[in-house]
C-alpha cells in the first residue's frame, strides 16, 4: 500500500469499483502488473544480502535466441525454487501475507472509529458551515477524511512500506524521500478526487437518487477508469518518477523489433529511474492509443539477463495484444453493479442500526461517507476470490503468448525462479493464501508450465500469438 493508495483508495472503491490499484498502481509507476506474485505490489524484488543462498550448482542450461525454440534446461528449477525459500524468507513471506490480511481490515475500523467517536459528523459540520454549494461541502469534508485516514494508517504503512522492506535489503529509499511519497500520494488523491468534481458528481448521485445512486455510480464506473488507464502513463506516472528514452540501443532495438512481431506499434521505449526507491524490477506496457508505451526499470536493466528481459517483456506485450485492459475494464464495470448494489444496502444496514448514535439521518448526509466507503470495503473482501481467479487466468494468458512469441522456453523458467528466488516468496503457496491473495498464478506453477508448454514442437498451433501472414 503506497500513498497513492493509503489516501486515494476511495477512488478505488467509489469511483473505479474495487481493485483498481491492484491492476494498476499509481504511485508505484507500474501500470499493469508484471511476473509479479501477490502481497509485492506488482515488482520483483531483488534478493537482499546473503539471507537466501546460492542455487546448488547445476549443469548451466543452453538457450537459444528469441524466435528460436530453446533447448530444454537440465537443471531443476523447482527444486531451486523450492530450496530458495528459507526460513528468513518464509518469515517475511509470511509477515506480507498478514499486512495483506490486515490492511482491509483495518481501513473498516478506521472507517468505525471515525463514525462512533463523532469526527465524521463534526466534520460535516464543519463542511455545511463553510458553504451551501454541493462542491464546497464535498471537498471540505474529503479533504478533512483524507488527511484523517492518512494520519490513522501512516504507522501501518511505514512498517509495510519503509521499515519491512529495509529489515530485508529490499529498499534504497530514504525515510524522509518516503514521506515525501507519502505525503504527495495524498495530495494527488485530495487533488483528484476533491479539487476535480468527481467526488462532487459522485455524492450528486447519492442526494439527488438515495434509493438508486449505487445504479448510476456503477454506471459511472467505466469513463473513470478508462480515463485513468489513459492518463496514467503520461499524467500520473511523471509524478513520481523520471522516464527517459531507454538507453541501450541495441536492447530498444530488439525490443520494438518483438513488439513489431506481436502487433505492437510501438515506436518509443522507456527506462524509469526506480533505483532511487527500490532494489525490486519490473517492466510494463500501459496505457493505449496515444498514451500507449513500454517501460522498463532501471533496476530491471541491471539485474536481468537480455533473454529474460524479452521474455518479460513479451509477457507484458501479451496484456497489450490480448487486451487485456479491456478485460480488466470489463471485470471492473461488470463487478461495480454487485459490489455497489451489496454496498449500498449494508450501508442502510450500517444506518439503520446504528445512525442515531452516529448522528447521521440517512445516507445522503455527507458524515454517512465513511460507512459507505466500509460497506464497499467489506463487499470486495467478499468477491476478491473471484477477482483475483480472473486476474490469475488473464496472467497465465500473458504467460502463454510470451512463450509462444519467444520459443525462449528457458529465459522463462529462469525468469520465474529468479522471482522465486529474489522475491522471497513461496512458491508452492497454501491453497487459501492462493485463493484468497494471489492474482497470478503461483511461481511453481509458473515454472512447470514454462518448461513444458511447446505445442511448436509437436507441429501444433499457438493458443494466443497468431503471427501476421
Amino acid at each position: 500500500m503506497n500513498g497513492w493508495t493509503r489516501a486515494g483508495w476511495p477512488l478505488v472503491l467509489v469511483l473505479a469499483c474495487a481493485l483498481c490499484a491492484s491492476f494498476a498502481p499509481v504511485a508505484r509507476g507500474a501500470a499493469t502488473a508484471p511476473l509479479a506474485v501477490a502481497g509485492e505490489d506488482s515488482v520483483i524484488p531483488v534478493r537482499a544480502g546473503a539471507e537466501t543462498p546460492a542455487p546448488a550448482p547445476a549443469v548451466p542450461a543452453v538457450t537459444s535466441p528469441a524466435g528460436a525454440s530453446a533447448v530444454p534446461a537440465t537443471r531443476d528449477y523447482q527444486a531451486e525454487a523450492r530450496a530458495s525459500f528459507t526460513p528468513a524468507n518464509r518469515t517475511y513471506n509470511s509477515i506480507r501475507i498478514l499486512l495483506r490480511l490486515i490492511g482491509p481490515l483495518y481501513g473498516i475500523l478506521a472507517g468505525l472509529l471515525l463514525m462512533f467517536t463523532g469526527v465524521s459528523a463534526r466534520f460535516r459540520d464543519i463542511a455545511n458551515g463553510l458553504g451551501h454549494r454541493r462542491y464546497v461541502r464535498v471537498l471540505v469534508y474529503f479533504a478533512l477524511y483524507a488527511v484523517t485516514i492518512f494520519a490513522l494508517s501512516l504507522p501501518l504503512a511505514w512498517y509495510e512500506e519503509f521499515a519491512l522492506e529495509h529489515q530485508y535489503g529490499l529498499s534504497n529509499q530514504a525515510f524522509p524521500d518516503w514521506l515525501l511519497d507519502s505525503f504527495k500520494g495524498l495530495v494527488f488523491s485530495v487533488v483528484a478526487l476533491g479539487v476535480l468534481p468527481l467526488m462532487s458528481l459522485a455524492w450528486r448521485a447519492v442526494e439527488t437518487s438515495p434509493r438508486r445512486w449505487w445504479l448510476w455510480l456503477s454506471a459511472g464506473t467505466f469513463p473513470v477508469a478508462l480515463a485513468v488507464t489513459l492518463l496514467q502513463p503520461i499524467v500520473f506516472d511523471p509524478l513520481f518518477n523520471k522516464f527517459t528514452t531507454l538507453h541501450d540501443d541495441a536492447l530498444r532495438t530488439e525490443i520494438l523489433a518483438l513488439a513489431a512481431k506481436a502487433g505492437i506499434p510501438a515506436k518509443h521505449v522507456y527506462e524509469v529511474d526506480m533505483s532511487t526507491r527500490t532494489k525490486k524490477l519490473n517492466a510494463y506496457v500501459s496505457g493505449f492509443g496515444a498514451s500507449q508505451r513500454i517501460v522498463l526499470w532501471d533496476t530491471t536493466l541491471q539485474r536481468m539477463k537480455r533473454d529474460e528481459i524479452l521474455f518479460v517483456m513479451g509477457h507484458e506485450m501479451g496484456h497489450y495484444v490480448l487486451h487485456h485492459v479491456w478485460k480488466y475494464l470489463g471485470i471492473i464495470t461488470g463487478g461495480a453493479f454487485v459490489v455497489f448494489w451489496l454496498g449500498a444496502r449494508l450501508t442502510n444496514a450500517w444506518i439503520a442500526a446504528f445512525g442515531e448514535r452516529w448522528g447521521v439521518h440517512d445516507v445522503t448526509d455527507l458524515a454517512a461517507m465513511p460507512v459507505l466507503w466500509l460497506s464497499l470495503t467489506m463487499v470486495v473482501l467478499l468477491v476478491s476470490p473471484a477477482l483475483n481467479a480472473a486476474s490469475r487466468a488473464v496472467e497465465h494468458e500473458a504467460d502463454v503468448f510470451s512463450l509462444e512469441l519467444t520459443h525462449d522456453n528457458d529465459a522463462g523458467a529462469r525468469s520465474f525462479l529468479k522471482l522465486a528466488q529474489d522475491n522471497r516468496s513461496d512458491p508452492e503457496p497454501a491453497a487459501w493464501v492462493r485463493l484468497l491473495l494471489y492474482d497470478h498464478p503461483p511461481l511453481g506453477e509458473r515454472i512447470r508450465f514454462a518448461l513444458q508448454y511447446r505445442p511448436w514442437e509437436r507441429g501444433e498451433p499457438n493458443r494466443l500469438y497468431k503471427p501476421a501472414r
